[in-house]
């Protein structure tokens, strides 16, 4: 059967045969045996129930074997023959571009030079998966193959649960993943239902379909870089020679070494899976590889003398690192850690003191001793960062849940009210203020053709109207513009492209639809060759609510509240996007954060031009205007510029309070 009978056929007609357990991928860790007889029994018969009953007797032996060996039940025996990448979009069976765009993207968060662990269908941050197994795989892309523009697509938490009769202008997927109730929303309990197969962790982009492979953190990763370097040198120097240390090379965490080279520093990156490091240095996303601390020392003493522009991966634990170059007094510019610390058990963390090879049997066969290690590892990690920090080391949290954990852990990272962190998020310093607050955030597209030379033109048109736009932008976002304006210009020298024709930069809602009708008028001309695929991180102005990053530095007490993201979602489904997906659990952890996202796909037409304008206002609009009740000022002036440009636009704006009035009030 050649690629779209394929597609079409969705489950097989005939029962493939077994495939043996692949020894060559980068596998996802056995999770934790977490359930009783019984709800393993449950577990099988909801496996099951995707398949004929005559495969049942050989298949539940099948899947009862890969529950016990690996905690799920992911099916291998379906995984399709054909290759799984980004194909131009004409090469899907499809009545609709809509959903062919779709399979595109479907199909590039599971490309292996994307997926962190594609076998187990999951592409970052360890657990962020886009289904739970292989038969929602092949229902959703013969759903997807076969949908009118009548139809919308209903996927919980990676089940296509059908195709449902809608109109041309309703969304042609909807998807939620992870959405508890919330009394059942933590940890144990994601082990526990996913387990089961009836809910997942979709990270963010991964469950929606968004993922362009490392890139996009490299981008926010540069501007937070860059501006960390502006909170901590003098205006005359530059960071060359300066380090900025962090860990974690899997998935998107894989972007730091390539943001420092941007950026123009020293990155140094510890990362314990020699698999995941090899990989970065393997695709150039990473210079050096070194697997001894005694050369990393030296290594790294050579690139302070002589100020180079140089990213280190360091095969090895990163307490190691913290402890030893405080010991050979090296000094440390800027710290952080992007280890996937909203999974601390199950393979997101691996502690100081054993192997890697080690901790995955250990989580897996004694999960309460691999929990303790975990912790006794952070205590160490955060005294040793505190030594740095005392001899003037800038350390931000990179929204990982590193200061959370380590505080649970007993480590010392609370401040003297022993409310907040003595350190602060990224968002809290930098993106927050500097960049959401004032509706920047990281705008997306796919050129769908698969062509580089679209890509190439892409980048011409967005950096045409950036240039138009900063002409005229008041001072306050002059910095941000120009930014951008330099990171686009560099993009294609930089090589940022894994798997799909991607590109993203930070826009604000004007940037954004200008950017998006440029492009769709180009689409509408032929000049670009075929649709292009607008989204977001939903790491955004308004897509998420996660108190511990996106929404760390709103101080009125709401921060802990989700209205904005499911509004958001909602907003966008009726003001004209192709796809929205709704997550809990994405970034920071399950139960700590609900996000929200979107897909459109830009086909040239009058219809896309209407949609682009509404959608795009509104996706940003709504997380300004939330930001401006809190009484953040950047998002006030953002808003009320907002409003003056746009007259249909009324916001309830907030009426300051001098704070010398409420002085002993409650004496």
């Amino acid at each position: 059967m050649d690629f779209k009978s394929q597609i079409l056929q969705g489950i097989p007609s005939l029962l493939p045969p077994k495939k043996n357990y692949t020894t060559n991928a980068n596998h996802a860790p056995k999770r934790k045996d977490i359930l009783f007889l019984d709800e393993k029994k449950l577990a099988l018969k909801n496996a099951l129930r995707y398949f004929p009953v005559a495969w049942h007797a050989e298949l539940s032996k099948e899947f009862a074997n890969e529950l016990l060996s690996y905690g799920r039940i992911y099916m291998f025996r379906f995984k399709p023959k054909y290759d799984i990448y980004a194909r131009p979009i004409s090469e899907y069976p499809a009545k609709t571009p809509q959903a062919a765009a779709l399979q595109l993207m479907i199909m590039n968060n599971l490309d292996p030079a994307v997926a962190q662990h594609p076998e187990e269908l999951i592409t970052y941050g360890g657990n962020g998966a886009v289904f739970q197994n292989w038969a929602q795989y092949l229902l959703t892309m013969q759903y997807l193959a076969t949908m009118t523009e009548e139809q919308t697509l209903h996927i919980y938490s990676g089940h296509p649960m059908g195709l449902f009769p809608s109109t041309k202008d309703a969304p042609r997927v909807v998807v939620t993943n992870g959405m508890m109730i919330p009394n059942y929303s933590k940890p144990d309990d994601w082990e526990k239902y996913n387990a089961l197969g009836v809910t997942q962790y979709g990270q963010m982009t991964a469950g929606s379909y968004m993922y362009i492979g490392p890139q996009g953190i490299v981008h926010g990763t540069t501007i937070t870089v860059m501006n960390a370097f502006r909170k901590v040198l003098q205006p005359n120097e530059t960071p060359s020679g300066k380090i900025f240390l962090t860990a974690g090379l899997g998935g998107m965490s894989g972007a730091q070494p390539k943001a420092g080279n941007i950026a123009g520093c020293i990155t140094i990156c510890a990362e314990v899976n020699a698999a995941a490091a090899t990989k970065r240095h393997t695709q150039g996303w990473v210079d050096v590889l070194i697997d001894s601390i005694d050369d990393l020392v030296d290594r790294t003493k050579k690139a302070q003398e002589n100020k180079e522009v140089v990213s280190i991966a360091y095969i090895g634990n990163i307490v190691e690192v913290w402890e030893r170059f405080y010991d050979e007094n090296i000094f440390i510019h800027l710290g952080s850690d992007q280890t996937s610390l909203h999974n601390p058990w199950a393979g997101g963390y691996y502690p100081a003191g054993i192997s890697f090879k080690e901790s995955n049997e250990l989580m897996s066969t004694n999960p309460d001793a691999f929990k303790q290690k975990v912790q006794e590892s952070l205590k160490r990690q955060v005294a040793a960062i505190n030594k740095h920090t005392a001899n003037g080391t800038y350390f931000f949290d990179y929204g990982n849940a590193f200061l959370l954990e380590a505080s649970r852990a007993g480590g010392d990272v609370m401040a003297e009210n022993n409310i907040d962190f003595k350190y602060p998020s990224y968002v809290q310093d930098i993106l927050g203020p500097m960049c959401f607050d004032y509706g920047f955030g990281p705008f997306r597209w796919v050129c769908s053709s698969g062509k580089p030379e679209d890509l190439q033109k892409t980048d011409a048109i967005a950096l045409k109207v950036m240039e138009e736009i900063k002409a005229t932008a008041p001072e306050e976002i002059q910095q941000q513009m120009q930014d951008n304006i330099t990171w686009i210009r560099e993009a294609e020298q930089n090589k940022l492209v894994v798997g799909s024709q991607a590109r993203i930069l930070y826009a604000d809602a004007e940037g954004r639809a200008k950017i998006a009708e440029a492009f769709n008028k180009a689409i509408k001309t032929g000049e670009l060759s075929a649709p292009v695929v607008l989204g977001r991180d939903h790491h955004d102005v308004s897509g998420t609510d996660s108190p511990f990053r996106e929404t760390s530095n709103i101080y009125d007490g709401s921060k802990f509240t989700a209205d904005m993201a499911i509004h958001n979602v909602i907003g966008d489904s009726f003001r004209g996007a192709t796809w929205v997906s709704v997550h809990n659990g994405g970034g920071v952890g399950w139960g700590e954060v609900i996000n929200g996202g979107f897909g459109m796909v830009l086909d040239g037409s009058t219809e896309a031009s209407k949609k682009l304008k509404n959608m795009l206002f509104y996706d940003v609009n709504n997380g300004i205007s939330r930001r401006s009740w809190a009484r953040n000022k950047e998002a006030i002036f953002a808003i009320e510029r907002e409003m003056k440009r746009t007259p249909e636009l009324k916001v309830t704006v907030p009426n300051l309070v001098e704070e010398h009035l409420l002085d002993n009030l409650f004496a």
